[in-house]
C-alpha cells in the first residue's frame, strides 16, 4: 500500500475521531462546538496536502500543440499508397 491510498483510507476515521474529540470537548463546557468546528476543516486540509506531497512526481512531458493540418491520406505526388 503506498503512502497516498494510506492517506485516503485514513482519512475518514482521522475526521470521525476528531469530530468526537470536539463533540467531547463540547459536552464537558470547555468551549462550545460551534468555536471548534474549524478544526474540522483544518484536519481536512493537512490530510488533503499530505496526500497532495505524497504523490510522486512523474517525468513531465513537454507541450506538443496539435497539428494545424491533419497528413494528405496520399502518398508523394498525389497518388495512394
Amino acid at each position: 500500500m503506498n503512502t497516498v491510498s494510506l492517506i485516503q483510507a485514513i482519512r475518514g476515521p482521522v475526521l470521525l475521531i476528531t469530530l468526537g474529540a470536539l463533540m467531547f470537548i463540547d459536552y464537558q463546557g470547555i468551549y462550545s462546538f460551534g468555536r471548534t468546528w474549524p478544526v474540522l476543516i483544518i484536519v481536512f486540509g493537512i490530510l488533503k496536502l499530505m496526500e497532495r506531497v505524497g504523490v510522486p512526481a512523474g517525468p513531465s512531458e513537454p507541450y506538443n500543440p496539435p497539428p494545424s493540418m491533419p497528413p494528405p491520406p496520399f502518398g508523394p505526388g498525389g497518388t495512394t499508397r
